[in-house]
């Protein structure tokens, strides 16, 4: 066989000798390399300069700058191309959404109808055989300058309603998932249903009513605890409130509305720990709200009644309009001439 089929010699191949000065030398970083590194230590000091001065952000339009911040820092440090104006680009619609959302949530404060407090306080009472919730948790419960390790975990759940569905639609735009959309649609319906609310139907949370005579004491659970552990400034959340501040902006309860949104949402897709966990974070918010005396029972229900309804309506609408779009869309693709032909 070797004689049919002779093996073919294989002889190396001399490269050409290179000259040491034609090499090419490697370039040195440009100046401005470096100094995208320091993206996310400027945005770290100017956090730690915001907290210092005014206080944990919190409200709305506070924590979409530092949002924002956050994702400009990223992609200059990332030195993508235009990563700082496509995040301008993407995010300054939804922060002005959510701008205006505060701002009018501000002046409906100031509506022609009265407070309502009468039909919150008979529900929960007939619902808490005689007493309100409130009033029965924190008898239960409370220790006024002494919290305990139930307190401080009630604080976190609250204090997570003022960035985990900014977060998540930040990991969605940063993925470029088609769910940061559908999200954002959720999101600003269920949040405008509750300021339509709010102006239709003011209502007292349970501290006010108690404040007003109403109830018996009750003490704002989240501020006190934040006053007892020290934080820097952190009762400025409270004390100092936002320009765009509606005490009687309680029903419904959109720090209950979004738990349950978010649970609608992500369940389908979600594994059974993660379910777990989507089913405890509406509870836990529930009863952080009504022991802290945030809001009644009522105002929580409601509150997940309108992300329920939301949520079922306006994804039956978004995916009748993505299913009446693919037809289309594949149309088009069959109309297109081919480059083969």
């Amino acid at each position: 066989m070797s004689r049919l089929f002779p093996s073919a010699e294989v002889r190396p191949v001399a490269s050409p000798p290179v000259n040491p000065a034609t090499r090419l030398s490697p370039r040195p970083p440009h100046p401005l390399n470096r100094l995208r590194l320091l993206a996310w230590p400027a945005y770290a000091a100017a956090l730690v300069w915001y907290v210092q001065e005014n206080g944990l952000p919190y409200a709305n339009d506070v924590v979409f700058c530092f949002l924002i911040g956050a994702l400009i820092a990223m992609a200059v440090h990332s030195g993508q191309r235009g990563g700082a104006l496509r995040v301008l680009r993407d995010w300054v619609p939804v922060m002005a959404a959510v701008w205006t959302y505060s701002l009018l949530r501000g002046y409906g404060a100031h509506t022609p109808w009265p407070v309502r407090y009468r039909p919150q306080i008979a529900f929960d009472t007939w619902l808490g055989a005689g007493q309100v919730w409130t009033v029965r948790l924190q008898h239960w419960l409370w220790h006024p300058g002494s919290p305990h390790w139930y307190d401080y975990a009630a604080t976190t759940v609250y204090m997570s309603h003022f960035f985990v569905v900014f977060v998540l639609l930040a990991v969605y735009w940063k993925r470029r998932d088609r769910r940061f959309h559908r999200l954002l649609a959720l999101y600003l319906a269920v949040t405008y249903l509750g300021f339509a609310t709010y102006v239709l139907y003011p209502a007292d949370p349970p501290w006010l009513a108690a404040l007003d005579g109403h109830l018996s004491p009750v003490d704002r659970i989240v501020q006190s605890v934040f006053e007892a552990g020290g934080v820097p400034r952190a009762g400025s959340v409270f004390e100092n409130g936002s320009r765009f501040d509606n005490d009687v902006a309680a029903m419904p309860s959109l720090h209950a509305a979004y738990p349950m949104l978010l649970c609608r949402f992500l369940w389908a897709g979600a594994g059974p720990r993660l379910r777990v966990l989507l089913a405890a974070y509406p509870l836990a918010m529930a009863f952080t709200l009504v022991y802290g005396g945030e809001h009644f029972v009522i105002d929580i229900l409601v509150g997940w009644l309108y992300a329920i309804v939301v949520h079922r309506l306006l994804t039956r609408y978004l995916d009748r309009r993505a299913a009446g779009r693919g037809p289309r869309l594949l149309g088009a693709a069959e109309r297109w001439p081919s480059r083969k032909s």
